[in-house]
């Protein structure tokens, strides 16, 4: 089983830094599915910049969400964001 998520950032760009359990930071693009189905809502910035954590995965407000193995496998790791989220948790 992969690294499930446990914290989420939206970017202005539409991705999403991601923290898994295992300590991983990683961006996971958004861009490609924002013309298919629910996931059209999401180029409202304010819909997309609603995604939480939830259930080891990701969802937005109207309920769109991703595999937890998806947004693990079809991420790139990102390094330089790890402790701009971190330190974003603790002022939270």
């Amino acid at each position: 089983m992969n690294p499930r998520v446990k914290m989420v950032k939206p970017n202005p760009d539409y991705t999403i830094t991601l923290v898994f359990t295992n300590g991983e930071v990683k961006r996971f693009d958004v861009k490609p599915y924002l013309s298919i189905g629910i996931f059209r809502e999401l180029k409202n910035m304010s819909v997309f910049n609603s995604v939480k954590p939830f259930l080891g995965s990701v969802q937005w407000k109207n309920g769109q969400d991703f595999c937890p193995d998806t947004l693990y496998m079809d991420s790139v790791p990102e390094t330089q964001v790890a402790e701009t989220i971190a330190a974003e948790s603790a002022v939270a």
